[in-house]
């Protein structure tokens, strides 16, 4: 990306987003730390805009955890950047689809910067990525990555994937089983954050998802790519031909006429989600989850409604089970876990 560019995106953050609200500037790719030196100028950038202010904005990198070295630890140290790393489990899982060019399998590599960033930052994310191949060993992943020291886990489904009701039918016992190591952890007084129960939890206990929660690409959440080109969300940039999903352009401004992908409370396609009674709970608002699932931005497809199904009410039961064992404790844990969540915009 040229500076010229990024120093456009800059100014159309800081004039764009309003004054109340944090400002979340996440570096992707492709690989971002290949351009380590731009991420170093770029964020040079930021801090140096006159409208920075260290409280409201919060920088993350998130990479495939192929590269990694002091210097890069220490730049995030001193610039106070997220660090989050993508890893779909043990090896022979993260080899399945996360390859070199040349065939190898990246999970040695990812594993010793896991290993590294462990050692060396405060706080690592990891980001586990699962497909119907692979998703049957969702309870391996989650053990291998507590294995590796890593208390913040995300799980998320490739949901362009070709999901059928067999994976569906699945779903119970294997969240189930995710539950159970989520209960097992709190009893050993360990306890990990695990997406796939705790955001569910937090949706419950704030009684269903806020507006601020939900979808905002296009309105509140864009994505900029080194060509200057603005689309609503970073997973539907795809090759980046200025075409389908591009909303504009940084030189040019928004195409107000191309922005048909906003989704609004309430305007699902899918009729049986207006009358349901989890739909408060679930993510049918994710835009780009339910295009990559049903191929619109607004309808959901059969395999995330059961996923979220499935989610919500192995939430609420996991909530159930570790109240009754663990009372005040675990609510105080809870609390303690989701206000850093809101106070770091994860």
């Amino acid at each position: 990306m040229p500076l010229s560019i990024a120093k456009k995106i800059i100014d159309f953050i800081f004039k764009n987003t309003p004054c109340e609200e944090k400002i979340d500037i996440g570096f992707f790719g492709g690989e971002p730390l290949l351009e380590f030196e731009l991420i170093k100028k770029i964020t040079e950038l930021i801090e140096n805009h006159p409208s920075f202010h260290k409280k409201s904005v919060e920088l993350t990198v998130v990479t495939n955890g192929t590269i990694f070295s002091d210097e890069i630890a220490g730049f995030l140290n001193e610039h106070h950047i997220g660090f989050c790393l993508s890893c779909d489990g043990p090896p022979f899982v993260q080899d399945a689809f996360r390859r070199f060019t040349d065939g190898k399998g990246s999970s040695t590599i990812v594993t010793d910067t896991i290993r590294r960033a462990k050692e060396t930052l405060p706080s690592v994310l990891v980001n586990a990525v699962y497909h119907p191949e692979t998703f049957q060993y969702l309870p391996h992943v989650v053990e291998y990555l507590v294995s590796l020291g890593l208390k913040r886990i995300y799980l998320n489904p490739d949901f362009s994937a070709p999901w059928s009701k067999k994976e569906a039918e699945l779903l119970p016992e294997i969240y189930g089983q995710i539950s159970r190591q989520y209960i097992d952890y709190y009893l050993k007084e360990d306890p990990h954050f695990i997406s796939l129960i705790d955001s569910k939890i937090a949706a419950i206990m704030r009684e269903g998802h806020k507006p601020h929660e939900r979808c905002r690409m296009g309105t509140g959440e864009f994505a900029f790519t080194p060509s200057g080109n603005i689309y609503p969300c970073e997973r539907l940039i795809g090759a980046d031909t200025g075409n389908g999903h591009c909303i504009g352009n940084i030189v040019d401004g928004l195409n107000r006429g191309r922005m048909l992908c906003k989704t609004d409370p309430g305007s699902e396609v899918n009729t049986e989600c207006l009358s349901c009674s989890l739909k408060d709970y679930c993510m049918n608002w994710c835009g780009c989850s339910n295009y990559f699932s049903s191929g619109y931005y607004n309808r959901v497809s059969p395999f995330l409604c059961a996923a979220e199904k499935t989610a919500i009410i192995t939430a609420f039961n996991t909530f159930q089970t570790l109240e009754k064992k663990l009372g005040s404790v675990f609510f105080n844990n809870l609390l303690e876990t989701h206000t850093a969540d809101c106070m770091t915009g994860e």
